[in-house]
């Protein structure tokens, strides 16, 4: 018997029989993962003539693409390092994740959507370490090089000068905590494949929808799905219920995952149109908070639906499955995947126990191996690689994880992690406020969304819309940008004078806000 690959290399050097079908007007097609693999092995030598070598970066922001696939192979082949970064970040975030992940090339399209990439390439050129751009359209800015130049440059295949090893890193991808800077979150060939290996079962070997972008981490499991056989892959490059439905009922997809928002569109687009979406075996879904009630309207019509619990750290520590009871699909997070393991602690670090809540803590072959600033593993980890989540949770008797809360100060909008402090830190800036508190509020279609409760300057009123263009205008993605505003005369406060964000979420949840 042949041994499992050990490492992405191995894997994208042997090309599964699966195909990817990208439905992007101008970037689609029906490829098969040995075309794909063809194209990332001469465009991963086109990067070694460049001065690629094992272990540099390589910033990927591209869309559900084919070059997005053909960028992330090459990397594996060349034993470069993977920076995947999601398409509509704007020039602070890709300018911070180019110069803290040392990147040696950004890959980005000249456009996408009607977002002009010129302002991310002109960001990330402030980055020490950066050699060049490569752009993918014809729009190639001055001093930036031409993907198609490059790709067409390629006439042979050349050996990295090392063979990748299992532990080596191969993937640095970025998330929004609590601190104003994203944090870059390492992972190896023996993580990812790990990961990919324990969800196999869910996925059933059938076809799935690619609803994620590339650049999260869920997008990047979705690409590597495929590339190593457990799936064909439908991907959509953006986010539409209508084509999703109709992809659904062309291709027979059997499973797909999403965030509440994807799920709640995806049925409204169905029974809008009655378009056939009984392919479905399975439905996961994630990356925000999940109303019971959503879960339990998919089973009304016909999907079954479960949820599930990961991070960009952990990707998928427990899960439930197709086979659940509804009750528990609607109501918990589902059970560890092989390997996993789980424990609840107190502020103190010790077990609790009886099914309360607590803090919880994980461990398994898919967690990553550290920060790329080191200083940051220190509060990471309990003794024993025990990884704190600082989300607040409950495991039961029968093994069913539910998440009730979470310590971290983050917005998770529609799957994305957003800071609240990076938020704070720009509204602060605007003339027209004296101080400001950015929390999460409940919302039907994407989870949650930035609300910020503001305490404006004398004489001064601040409105939603004049407060959105100025975080814009700071460069942030535009859904960092708050969709509540709440004007106060005073905020909660300890008795050293930290402002009680959980009273703030407690009582917007309860009373919600104005916009």
């Amino acid at each position: 018997m042949t041994p499992p690959a050990a490492t992405l290399s191995d894997i994208v050097a042997s090309p599964s029989t699966a195909r990817i079908v990208f439905t992007s007007p101008e970037h689609g097609g029906d490829c098969s993962v040995a075309e794909l693999c063809e194209r990332g092995r001469l465009f991963a030598s086109a990067l070694a003539a460049r001065g690629i070598e094992p272990g540099d970066r390589i910033a990927v922001q591209v869309p559900n693409w084919p070059e997005a696939v053909v960028a992330y192979i090459a990397c594996f082949m060349a034993g470069a390092v993977i920076v995947p970064i999601v398409h509509i970040y704007g020039p602070a975030e890709v300018g911070f994740i180019a110069r803290q992940s040392g990147a040696r090339l950004l890959i980005v399209p000249d456009r996408w959507h009607g977002i002009d990439y010129s302002g991310v390439i002109a960001a990330a050129g402030g980055a020490p370490t950066l050699d060049d751009v490569i752009v993918i359209g014809a729009d190639v800015p001055t001093g930036c090089t031409s993907w198609d130049d490059v790709e067409h440059a390629a006439t042979h295949v050349a050996q990295p000068a090392r063979r990748s090893e299992p532990d080596d890193i191969c993937v640095l991808v970025y998330t929004s905590g609590t601190t104003a800077e994203p944090k870059g979150v390492q992972h190896t060939h023996r993580t990812l494949i790990a990961e990919v290996r324990s969800t196999e079962h869910l996925h059933g070997g059938g076809v799935t929808l690619q609803a994620f972008p590339a650049g999260h981490v869920a997008g990047l499991l979705g690409v590597l799905r495929p590339l190593m056989g457990t799936c064909s892959t439908v991907c959509l490059d953006s986010w539409d219920p209508d084509v999703a439905a109709t992809l659904i009922a062309e291709h027979r997809v059997t499973f797909t995952a999403g965030t509440p928002l994807h799920l709640a569109t995806l049925l409204d687009a169905g029974a809008r149109d009655g378009t056939d979406l009984t392919s479905l075996r399975s439905y996961m879904t994630g990356a925000a908070s999940v109303p019971p009630s959503l879960v339990e309207r998919a089973e009304r019509a016909g999907i079954p639906t479960y949820r599930c619990y990961g991070s960009s750290e952990h990707p998928t520590v427990t899960s439930g499955s197709a086979d659940d009871p509804l009750e528990r699909r609607a109501s918990t997070d589902g059970r560890l995947l092989p390997g996993n393991e789980v424990r609840v602690v107190d502020d103190d670090g010790r077990d609790v126990t009886d099914g309360r809540a607590g803090e919880v803590c994980t461990r398994g072959p898919e967690l990553f191996v550290g920060y790329r600033d080191a200083r940051m593993d220190a509060d990471a980890f309990l003794p024993g690689r025990w990884f704190r989540t600082g989300d607040i949770g409950s495991l039961d008797a029968s093994g069913y994880l539910t998440i009730t809360d979470r310590k971290k100060d983050v917005i998770i909008r529609g799957g994305e992690n957003i800071s609240s402090k990076e938020v704070e830190d720009v509204l602060a800036r605007h003339p027209g406020v004296g101080e400001v508190a950015v929390v999460a509020v409940p919302d039907e279609r994407y989870g949650e969304v930035v609300c910020a409760v503001v305490i404006a300057v004398e004489g001064a009123s601040p409105s939603l819309e004049e407060l959105r263009r100025h975080v814009l205008e700071a460069g942030l993605a535009r859904p960092k940008a708050p969709e509540r505003l709440v004007l106060v005369d005073d905020l909660p406060r300890t008795a050293a004078g930290k402002v009680k964000k959980f009273e703030l979420r407690r009582g917007l949840a309860g009373d919600p806000p104005r916009r």
